[in-house]
């Protein structure tokens, strides 16, 4: 330690010159440093300093006594006089401080630096360690008497660097299980603690996800989940393939991980024209921790791939302006791979800070997600991913989440001098534990453009205040409110029931009126979990219904509705559908599986040279440009039935990083009651099998 330190003693006057020696610049010069050569002046003034200190300086005898060992930094000044001054001390005692400024005061004047010939000021930093130690003694015992060429103390610390870091390490020990880093969030990776977050008297917060690790290790044990898992193997690739990350390295102060992410699907749909779908994406991802406070996460992808056939079809639907074919749902603009496949890279990446055990931010580019059930009407994670930055403050039973998001309209109609038009979301969840059963939650969401040059508008940077009165100080067309509240009951340790009610626009007038006004625009969830079912360890049945009514989400103008990239930011489907779903998990040590079952009723637009109307489920559509105003339905327009029907098993093959093996055969039935040009009767059977790091949630049931 003190070798260290006392190389700092002379790391920084010395880089600073070495930068700069040349004959236009000398450094400062003790009367007895005069006769040096040029190039020695420096290293005579260091030696200098420091024996002037290890002579003059007197540790006080209070930290003696008690053998103190630490450091005393100074920053200290040679003016252009040639005179010392401190400008900086720090140390643990005053009394240290005081005594570093009292022997610096004492220092005899010197010729000052010179640059091009004229007098200039100088700066320097040391770190002086105590106790004090003679350099010539120092020196010495580095270099070693019989050493042909003696080295410097700096020169001897270099040497040393690499091995002192690699010394420093010490075993990973799962630090991200501890950490301020998010959960991957996936539907699948969450149902096996969701139980025990949601026991009967925890105080958790479901709503809000990800969820931190930090916030759920107070529930789950995530480490010994880990461990009953582990495969006994010696070598190291056994480790590897079953048990750790690729990389681990671990400090005291820091750790990192790094992984490779795969998904690599090989699949058959067997209602469409080309042979085979295929994914293959490959990238890394990289989580770390620096100190106890700050955590960061990135994850890089670079994918190309061939879905089934509508999938394909609803991804070209999405086109943005420009000469690019689609938008992946979730992923982001693609390039045309070959002839009918398609090439998108994809990056997500945040910093995640806690600067205390009540206050979490994080800034990054990735997705958000408020609710308990498997949809969300608040907040989804269907579309691509954003910038945002998010606040999520706890204390007492409640939870208080701020999101900030930038997003982007891709449309032609909207783009400025080929330019995407960018928008941004302001979002505020108040999550509430007001017994050991119920929590209530209270939304509220703003849209806004760059609408007179405002920008990312500083009053929505708020983070306490009501979007909907902002909205009418700004103006109607200034930006588009939605409030909503969502509610959750513990029936019992195993069955919780869960809801959600968004109101977008809202006339009491027209409800009492009973004429189905379009101006009523509302939705409602309502669902219910039930773990361990049927008294079966890790079994999970969830069952879910969604409705939405016509012209949600949309707004006059176009640019403000509730989407991104072509996509929905709250349920898939847009507006104007009811939906049932039913879902069932089962996890068996490394096994896994899941059927899934979606039954809706939906209303698309006619989208003919007769028929141009919004019927209400396209929320990028002008709602001004609806057919009538009175009689709206869900389900109006062209009506059409759908099925969406999966079964999935697989294989965990590491859970460090979450790599499975699966396959998954999934049926659709989508039955329009007329069909038009973008609108097809369609019967889909699509297998496919892979392995895949599971980071994201990845919507096939459109």
């Amino acid at each position: 330690m003190k070798l260290r330190l006392l190389g700092v003693l002379f790391c920084l006057p010395l880089i600073t010159l070495s930068q700069n020696n040349t004959t236009n610049e000398k450094p400062p010069v003790f009367e007895t440093c005069s006769k040096e050569p040029l190039a020695d002046i420096q290293k005579c003034f260091d030696t200098k300093v420091y024996q002037f200190l290890f002579e003059n300086f007197n540790v006080p005898k209070a930290l003696v006594d008690e053998n103190y060992k630490g450091e005393v930094i100074i920053l200290f000044e040679v003016d252009a006089k040639g005179a010392f001054g401190v400008m900086y001390v720090d140390a643990v005692y005053n009394t240290l401080k005081t005594e570093a400024i009292r022997v610096f005061n004492a220092f005899p004047k010197v010729k000052p630096a010179t640059y091009n010939g004229k007098a200039t000021f100088k700066q320097y930093s040391i770190a002086l360690a105590i106790p004090l130690k003679d350099r010539i003694v120092l020196t010495e015992e580095l270099s070693g008497k019989n050493t042909e060429q003696e080295l410097s103390v700096l020169e001897q610390e270099a040497k040393k660097e690499f091995d002192s870091v690699s010394q420093s390490l010490v075993p990973y020990s799962e630090k991200e299980y501890s950490s301020q880093l998010n959960i991957p969030f996936t539907h699948s990776n969450y149902a096996k603690f969701d139980r025990a977050i949601n026991l009967v008297g925890t105080n958790s917060h479901t709503a809000s996800k990800p969820y931190l690790y930090e916030d759920v290790s107070n529930y789950y044990d995530f480490k010994s989940e880990n461990k009953a898992l582990k495969k006994e193997t010696n070598s190291w690739f056994g480790r590897k393939l079953w048990n750790e990350h690729f990389v681990q390295v671990q400090s005291k102060s820091y750790w990192f991980t790094i992984d490779p992410v795969l998904d690599l699907q090989i699949g058959k749909d067997f209602d469409a024209d080309f042979n085979a779908t295929f994914n293959n994406t490959r990238g890394v991802y990289i989580q770390g921790g620096l100190g106890k406070n700050l955590s960061f996460s990135a994850s890089v992808y670079e994918s190309q791939g061939r879905f089934a056939q509508y999938y394909n079809t609803y991804a070209e639907s999405l086109k943005a302006f420009g000469p690019d074919p689609a938008i992946i749902p979730g992923r982001g603009i693609a390039k045309r791979f070959k002839e009918d496949a398609y090439d998108y890279p994809v990056a997500e990446a945040y910093l995640s800070y806690s600067p205390s055990s009540f206050i979490n931010v994080q800034f990054g580019h990735g997705k958000t997600f408020i609710g308990d059930g498997y949809r969300s009407l608040f907040q989804s994670d269907v579309a691509s991913p954003h910038p945002f930055l998010k606040l999520n403050t706890k204390f007492w039973k409640i939870k208080y989440t701020n999101t900030y998001t930038w997003l982007r309209d891709v449309r032609p109609e909207v783009t400025e001098d080929g330019a995407f038009l960018t928008k941004y979301i302001a979002n505020h969840y108040l999550s509430w534990n007001v017994n050991k059963r119920l929590n209530i939650g209270l939304f509220e969401s703003v849209v806004w453009t760059n609408s007179n040059d405002r920008g990312f508008d500083i009053n929505y940077l708020n983070p306490i205040i009501f979007y909907r009165a902002i909205e009418f100080e700004t103006g109607q067309d200034a930006g588009n409110a939605i409030v909503g509240a969502s509610g959750k009951y513990k029936l019992n340790d195993n069955v919780n029931f869960y809801g959600q009610f968004i109101l977008d626009e809202f006339s009491l007038k027209d409800i009492k009126g009973g004429e189905k006004s379009w101006k009523n625009k509302y939705g409602y969830q309502l669902g219910a979990k039930y773990y361990d079912a049927f008294k079966v360890k890790n079994l999970m049945l969830q069952v879910e219904y969604n409705q939405v009514r016509p012209y949600t989400y949309s707004h006059n103008s176009i640019e403000l509705n509730y989407g991104h990239n072509n996509q929905p930011m709250a349920h898939l489907w847009g507006a104007n559908f009811k939906e049932l779903i039913l879902i069932g998990r089962y996890n068996y040590k490394r096994w896994m599986g899941e059927a899934k079952l979606v039954y809706g009723i939906r209303g698309f637009d006619v989208n003919d040279d007769a028929d141009t109307f919004s019927y209400g489920g396209d929320i990028y559509k002008n709602y001004n440009d609806r057919p009538f105003d009175t009689g709206v339905d869900i389900g109006q327009g062209i009506k059409t039935k759908t099925i969406n029907a999966s079964l999935q098993g697989g294989y965990l093959v590491n859970p460090a990083s979450n790599l499975k093996l699966f396959a998954n055969i999934s049926y659709r039935n989508f039955n329009p009651e007329a069909q038009t040009t973008s609108l097809l009767n369609n019967n889909t059977v699509w297998f496919s099998l892979g392995l895949k790091t599971d980071l994201f949630n990845w919507y096939f049931d459109l």
